[in-house]
């Protein structure tokens, strides 16, 4: 089983974490932003989803530094993890990275992906929605995906079984449709489809399953 941790402190801004935990049917959630507290790790493998807020905005919420704990629990015993967004952030700064704020980009993008698992049938395009970048990677992590002004934009653990994007793979149509009526997107000639990396959870799935 997945364990989805819900990381939105907007009520009106939970679209996302939502697309993304539908993503997986058999899956139990958690809320950390809520409950400030982590959940009991009866799962195979677990998911930090994104958020609006900064993981800089500890004083602001409390409970990120209990959750960046608890990341470094997650790592010390290699525990399958997956952040998207801002639990790419929350993975990176709770190992030692370093995060800032650059402003919007709602974005189609086209990334430069590593050889690696999680991206197998990923691509070529996907939905960058954030404010803030990884700027340095957390110890231990690398860079498996990377754009020209961003080049932490996907990164992996080198021992435990971590991974974390900063793109969403959960942009579905509504997803896109959301995100279009509150910020719009960047121009482009893609589909909705093109936005479209579901593929992604899939091959984290698998990767869980095979230990």
């Amino acid at each position: 089983m997945i364990l989805v941790v819900h990381n939105e402190v907007d009520p009106g801004s939970r679209y996302h974490t939502e697309e993304l935990a539908r993503c997986f049917p058999d899956r139990r959630e958690h809320d950390y932003a809520s409950e400030g507290s982590a959940p009991d790790l009866d799962a195979d493998g677990v998911v930090l989803a994104g958020s609006t807020a900064g993981v800089y905005e500890s004083d602001e919420h409390p409970w990120m530094a209990d959750q960046e704990e608890w990341i470094r629990e997650l790592v010390r015993e290699r525990v399958p993890t997956l952040g998207v967004c801002f639990g790419h952030q929350a993975i990176n700064s709770a190992l030692g990275g370093r995060v800032e704020h650059r402003g919007l980009r709602c974005a189609l993008v086209e990334p430069e992906f590593a050889d690696d698992p999680l991206f197998e049938g990923v691509g070529p395009g996907v939905a960058a929605v954030h404010g803030d970048w990884v700027v340095e990677p957390g110890e231990g992590m690398e860079s498996i995906a990377s754009l020209s002004d961003y080049s932490a934009f996907a990164t992996r653990h080198r021992e435990a079984p971590v991974w974390s994007v900063q793109f969403h793979p959960e942009c579905t149509r509504q997803f896109y449709r959301v995100v279009e009526e509150k910020h719009g997107w960047e121009p482009h000639d893609r589909s909705v489809e093109a936005f479209e990396a579901t593929r992604l959870f899939e091959n984290f799935r698998r990767s869980v399953e095979s230990r």
